[in-house]
């Protein structure tokens, strides 16, 4: 299951969904125009320091990330989204997910593009909220989806008892600029 950030706005937004994507092991794509410089320090901040985990891909723009997707599965692309809108779709809850899906999210003032949600509208979710709140903070989101669907998937959670012990990469002084590759490389 990789996760999809559609031109991204906000360093520290983005910098918390490179840190999930290191503590659940899934890949980070994404696609520009990014509001940011991949390194920006509030990027690398935020990730705090898990970079050395993060498996960061970005791509030039949509058709380029879609192309790259495409080839990570044996199933359609178009049966492996899910759209993550504030308005409207299916409720991320009542949502199926499996182990090889993408989960797509926007740009933080804008969501996903019109042409995206309208070519794809049975793959658009949304997380429920109270009438008169505009919507959830996009890190937040991100992290709520993604445990959803891993578990709905029943794909391996994380194995972790609760303690702590230091990646024994995490001293190193990465950013965010060096994990990053453009789509279509090979991983590192």
């Amino acid at each position: 299951m990789d996760v999809l950030l559609l031109a991204p706005e906000i360093p520290h937004n983005t910098g918390c969904a490179a840190r999930l994507a290191a503590a659940t092991g899934r890949r980070l794509h994404l696609v520009e125009p990014l509001g940011f410089s991949l390194e920006d320090r509030y990027l690398k901040r935020a990730g705090l320091d898990y970079w050395p985990l993060v498996d960061l891909v970005v791509h030039a723009n949509w058709e380029a990330a879609a192309a790259h997707l495409a080839a990570g599965s044996e199933r359609p692309l178009g049966e492996r989204l899910h759209l993550f809108s504030a308005r409207g779709g299916q409720s991320l809850f009542e949502a199926e997910f499996r182990a090889d899906d993408v989960l797509v999210f926007g740009a933080e003032s804008s969501g996903l593009p019109d042409e995206l949600l309208d070519r794809h509208p049975d793959r658009v979710r949304y997380v429920p909220i109270e009438p008169g709140v505009r919507s959830l903070n996009l890190a937040n989101v991100v992290c709520l989806a993604l445990y959803t669907a891993l578990d709905r998937a029943g794909a391996p959670m994380p194995r972790n008892d609760g303690t702590y012990t230091p990646h024994p990469r995490a001293a190193e002084d990465v950013q965010p600029a060096e994990r990053a590759r453009r789509g279509g490389e090979a991983t590192r």
